[in-house]
């Protein structure tokens, strides 16, 4: 079902084309009837990959504090962002036109600014030596008091809650409730925290321009939280000519969840990982988004429940760390780019 929200204003005008909007399901961590949410989750997995999940947990005024903890980040002057500037390990600050997702339809990179927060972990643990793990990249106390110590302790809750999705996407693909929280899967996690900010520009796809251009996500599953403003976009058909995009409206106090293409992998293309974008409309938009994906050595391959005689894997088995260091490397700019920039 779908809405069609007209945005005119009365007098001789012609009113501007509907926005589509899509319905999805929301999936509420609070209901006691399991088997009710697994259906619901189950639904929104085989039709568009995207569904709202409520009463998760976290508090409204907690969110509220992560929010303004992100303006006032992006909200510092260039070069003081620019000292913060990611590093190979992706942490830290990613600038306007970062990140390149849809090459084919870009004309630039994406028109919004990022923050990366990944797993902390110090430097002498060997655990570091993995190409997502390792210290974060923390602004200074004097510059953000308490930002740090909001991010983390968002970092830890968000888990939790994409732990509890995980568990239910588990029961729809009717695998044991615990097989995503193995050691090798959500045991060890590669779990990042991406603060996003979209800076008033206003998208133009017939010339090429995009807040984030069309990409499904690389991982498991990624959590969602918007402010009011709309933008995020999704393509039930990626092979539709043409494609049909419809907005997904924001939520006050919800996630929005999407499957990611280590999950269409795993479930053997049963599940869908959704292409989506995001257009500007000419307000600043602020999302935060958190992409869970399982350990480093964790293998990515057909699960037992989705394949047969007569529907084969469609994938060949790929360690989570080779493919998500593809991803990155296929979507960013290189680092040098920016220190020769510099000098």
């Amino acid at each position: 079902m779908e809405n069609n929200l007209s945005q005119n204003g009365g007098g001789a005008h012609p009113a501007p084309a509907p926005i589509k909007v899509s319905s999805l399901n929301f999936i509420d961590l609070s209901n006691p009837d399991i088997q009710q949410t697994v259906s619901s989750l189950k639904q929104a997995c085989l039709d568009c990959g995207f569904f709202y999940v409520v009463n998760h947990g976290i508090s409204q005024e907690f969110m509220d504090e992560v929010f303004a903890q992100s303006k006032r980040f992006f909200q510092l002057p260039l070069n003081a962002k620019m000292k913060l500037l990611r590093n190979e390990k992706h942490r830290g600050y990613t600038p306007i036109l970062d990140e390149l997702l849809d090459p084919e339809n870009q004309k630039h990179g994406d028109y919004k600014e990022g923050y990366y927060i990944g797993v902390e972990v110090p430097e002498d643990d060997p655990d570091a030596e993995k190409p997502f793990y390792g210290p974060n990249v923390w602004p200074s106390e004097d510059i953000l008091p308490a930002w740090r110590q909001t991010m983390e302790k968002f970092h830890r809750e968000a888990l939790e809650v994409a732990k509890s999705v995980a568990r239910i996407i588990a029961l729809a693909l009717d695998l044991n409730t615990d097989f995503f929280d193995k050691p090798e899967m959500l045991g060890k996690p590669i779990a990042t925290l991406r603060l996003l900010h979209y800076g008033g520009q206003i998208s133009d796809p017939s010339n090429g321009l995009y807040g984030a251009g069309a990409h499904s996500d690389f991982g498991l599953i990624t959590l969602l939280a918007t402010d009011d403003v709309m933008g995020l976009q999704i393509c039930k058909d990626k092979d539709a000519k043409p494609q049909i995009w419809e907005f997904v409206a924001p939520l006050k106090g919800a996630f929005i969840v999407n499957l990611g293409d280590m999950l269409e992998r795993w479930s053997n293309c049963i599940f869908k990982s959704t292409l989506h974008r995001v257009l500007g409309n000419g307000q600043d938009r602020y999302s935060i988004a958190y992409f869970v994906e399982p350990s480093h050595d964790c293998l990515v391959e057909c699960l037992p429940t989705c394949k047969s005689e007569i529907n084969p894997p469609k994938f060949p088995p790929i360690k989570c760390a080779t493919y998500l260091s593809q991803r990155y490397r296929d979507t960013h700019a290189d680092l040098s780019l920016y220190s020769e920039h510099q000098t």
